[in-house]
């Protein structure tokens, strides 16, 4: 198999491309003054994503200690938190009314059709003073760069392949090993059965539905398998292809889990954000999603971190492959240069140097560990495996995150069969297959076949509109 950073390069560079949200007018921050920059004492006011709304206090202080430390720093800045949390259903009206913080995040799939748009400052001229800017994978820097060569969003954090999270304690109590997790999907179907026949009303397994992560899952299931989802052709017209093996096996699967087995317990509408939630609670002992989840699990829904566990996505099929992604620190298109200014240092300091600079690693370890929060998540290299290995090397002794029940996963990270997410239309083919993963999930008669064909039919005139 390839290194993740040679994956990366390879499968990303045409992937992680075209986003899906539909057009809308150029989004601002806030009134015409606001904008400016000035908040009339010479002072830059720039409003930053901070948490995820409901994060736990010890999550906050972090941050906030975090902001502290960067306004010192740069006395000239008031950093303004705001708590946010993407979602494809609601970020296109967020952008379009001005509602979102100067500095908002977006997934890789999201930034070429929003820079197409005219909705994303241009970030070039700030971007390229950084001194790793050559540095970064081309592929990656390529998500948020535009048809000018400019880059308008830049890596922000959270490249991730997706893993299978689960719960050791659930694991046990079905007398599992919790140290062997699951490596096939049927040894996923196994485990799930014997978890929920072992405690009445937990689901052994579930899979997102809602919000386009039903979409977006399906997707995942669909790679692991070896289908894919679209074909792009060099002159650049897409065919859907959902109507492939792999998305039929992964749908049928889920049916006979939910209908055959019972073992998907009875929630059957969740979303990134629920997911994590019920994970958390114990009512779910497996799902997928990114490598990252864990620190989000931490700072938002308290897991015991004695419970889980991440183990390698099972991988089936000559061309089976791991869903990689990740996030892009970007503006609205109408902020001042001197906002622009002001956020490069912010994004420098609070979502990049710590991977490049030693001292600055090891103050936000510090810093971190200081308020109980997550230092040593898995997650992929930015830059490069070397990067990535002298970084954890600096931050070793804060490391606090529980990789002994990570093995499964941080064995193979590097040498992952990435694949980036269908490049063109991306977020609206995901809503189309969230009633695909529904129907399956509520209807034992549904017709897999049929609700595929539907689908690709819809998908396809998507594509078609260019």
């Amino acid at each position: 198999m390839k290194s993740t950073r040679q994956a990366i390069a390879l499968t990303l560079a045409g992937a992680l491309a075209i986003s899906t949200l539909a057009a809308c007018s150029s989004g601002g921050s806030g009134s015409d003054d606001e904008s400016s920059g000035s908040d009339g004492d010479g002072k830059v006011t720039l409003k930053v994503v901070s948490l995820l709304p409901g994060s736990e206090q010890e999550a906050i202080d972090a941050f906030n200690a975090q902001v502290e430390e960067f306004e010192a720093a740069n006395p000239d800045i008031d950093i303004v938190p705001e708590e946010y949390e993407w979602k494809a259903t609601t970020f296109a009206p967020q952008l379009a009314g001005g509602t979102l913080p100067d500095v908002f995040e977006i997934p890789f799939t999201d930034a070429k059709t929003l820079v197409e748009n005219g909705q994303l400052a241009d970030l070039d001229e700030q971007f390229r003073t950084l001194p790793y800017a050559d540095k970064f994978n081309p592929a990656i820097i390529e998500a948020g760069t535009g048809a000018d060569g400019h880059v308008y969003a830049i890596p922000a954090k959270n490249v991730y392949g997706v893993g299978l999270h689960y719960n050791r304690a659930l694991f046990e109590s079905a007398g599992l090993d919790p140290d062997q997790p699951p490596a096939t999907w049927d040894e996923v179907r196994e485990a799930a059965k014997k978890i929920a026949d072992a405690n009445p009303g937990v689901a052994g397994y579930m899979q997102m539905s809602q919000n386009n992560t039903g979409g977006w899952q399906l997707t995942v299931n669909t790679f692991a398998r070896g289908g894919r989802t679209q074909e792009v052709a060099e002159d650049g017209k897409a065919t859907s292809t959902l109507t492939n093996d792999g998305t039929k096996e992964a749908l049928e699967w889920l049916k006979a889990m939910r209908w055959e087995d019972n073992s998907l317990g009875s929630n059957f509408l969740l979303d990134w954000g629920t997911m994590n939630q019920a994970f958390a609670a114990g009512q779910v002992a497996m799902y997928t999603s990114g490598s990252d989840v864990f620190t989000s699990l931490v700072q938002t829904n308290a897991v015991d971190q004695s419970t889980y566990g991440l183990a390698a996505l099972p991988l089936e099929g000559d061309d089976a492959g791991v869903l990689t992604g990740g996030t892009l620190a970007a503006m609205p298109a109408n902020v001042d240069e001197s906002k622009k200014e002001a956020a490069i240092k912010w994004i420098d300091f609070f979502y990049l140097a710590k991977l490049v600079d030693e001292k600055r690693a090891v103050a936000d370890a510090e810093t971190l560990v200081a308020n109980d929060q997550p230092v040593g998540t898995p997650v992929l290299p930015m830059f490069s495996e070397e990067q990535y290995l002298q970084n954890q090397e600096w931050i070793a002794d804060f490391i606090n995150v529980p990789l002994d029940q990570m093995t499964s996963y941080t064995d193979t990270m590097f040498d992952l069969p990435l694949v980036g997410e269908p490049s063109q239309k991306t977020q609206e083919i995901y809503a189309l297959l969230d009633p695909v993963v529904q129907a399956v999930l509520t209807d034992e008669n549904a017709d897999v076949d049929a609700l595929l064909e539907q689908a690709n039919t819809e998908a396809q005139a998507l594509l078609d509109q260019g």
